[in-house]
């Protein structure tokens, strides 16, 4: 006999980060996709979390690299960006030999996720972020 469980749904998490660790974690209201007006705020956000978390390296300029979905590339998040004073590096559309950091840090994180079963966001989000926290600085 077979029981059936109601899986946690899927949902879509925006992780900021810098060379010493996370510093923002989004989570997105469910079915609530990324776009240049729900980005930019965030970006607003995480200069004031750079403020706070790195008030001993933060200067006015913030080196920032994304990739380039459609809400990075859009006008609305390049004039936000540049009055922010973030001095932005986007991908290269295509470069094998420059990969985004992304790569090192979500496939790890997929597969310590894949082997569980959640009942619920909650599950899923204090998991993804006890694993994040335990990460060691040179992955990101």
């Amino acid at each position: 006999m077979f029981r059936v469980e109601k899986s946690a749904g899927k949902f879509l998490a925006l992780i900021f980060w810098d060379q010493d660790g996370i510093l923002l974690i989004y989570y997105l209201p469910n079915g609530q996709t990324v776009n240049a007006k729900y980005y930019s705020p965030l970006v607003v956000l995480l200069k004031e979390i750079l403020k706070k978390k790195r008030c001993g390296k933060f200067t006015k300029w913030v080196l920032f690299f994304h990739d380039n979905v459609p809400a990075h590339g859009a006008l609305a998040t390049q004039t936000k960006l540049t009055y922010l004073r973030y001095q932005f590096l986007d991908h290269p559309p295509y470069s094998p030999d420059l990969a985004p950091s992304g790569y090192h840090l979500f496939p790890g994180l997929i597969k310590q996720l894949k082997v569980h079963h959640f009942s619920s966001d909650v599950e899923i989000i204090t998991a993804a972020e006890t694993w994040l926290d335990g990460q060691i600085s040179e992955i990101f």
